[in-house]
């Protein structure tokens, strides 16, 4: 995994979309030096991608009518990780983020429940992640956009398999 600083005010600030395992990392606060200046603004603060990416999953996942997150051949991939003995769920699937200097833009990828508006729940995500992102890592999001994949309807059992009965025993 690679870890690319990028120092405030570089042209290289900004980056192209990255998934959650790209290991990019971002300087947000480039801190001045030396003995006169405050504790607090000695150093850098730098944020990786997959830090505002997790924090964007775990509020989207927050919020009431999200089934699951990320597309069709993400879920598969998701539910096997799952299953493995020791595998840890990805709570980063279905989001991408790039994240500059001081900004962040987020997509992400949901499979709502059904019945449930789609609109509200997309804002109620939007506004959840939004504020999340922002008070934890401070910076600015300047757009959620959002993508309803699937629909989850009540009848679909999550390992994909029927519910009716099995004709062998």
């Amino acid at each position: 995994m690679t870890s690319n600083t990028v120092s405030a005010g570089s042209p290289n600030a900004s980056t192209a979309r990255k998934g959650p395992d790209a290991g990019h990392t971002t300087t947000v606060g480039a801190g001045a030096t030396g003995a006169a200046e405050p504790a607090g603004t000695r150093g850098r603060t730098s944020i990786a991608d997959v830090v505002v990416v997790k924090i964007a999953g775990m509020a989207a996942r927050e919020v009431p009518g999200v089934h699951d997150m990320g597309g069709g051949l993400s879920r598969t991939f998701g539910a096997v990780r799952d299953r493995v003995p020791g595998g840890r769920p990805n709570v980063g699937r279905g989001v991408k983020v790039e994240v500059g200097e001081r900004q962040t833009a987020i997509d992400i990828d949901l499979v709502v429940e059904y019945g449930v508006p789609i609109m509200d729940v997309a804002r109620d995500v939007r506004e959840n992640v939004i504020s999340a992102v922002e008070r934890t890592t401070g910076l600015e999001v300047v757009e959620v956009n959002i993508s309803v994949d699937d629909v989850h309807l009540p009848d679909e059992s999550d390992e994909g398999g029927s519910n009716a009965e099995s004709r062998v025993e």
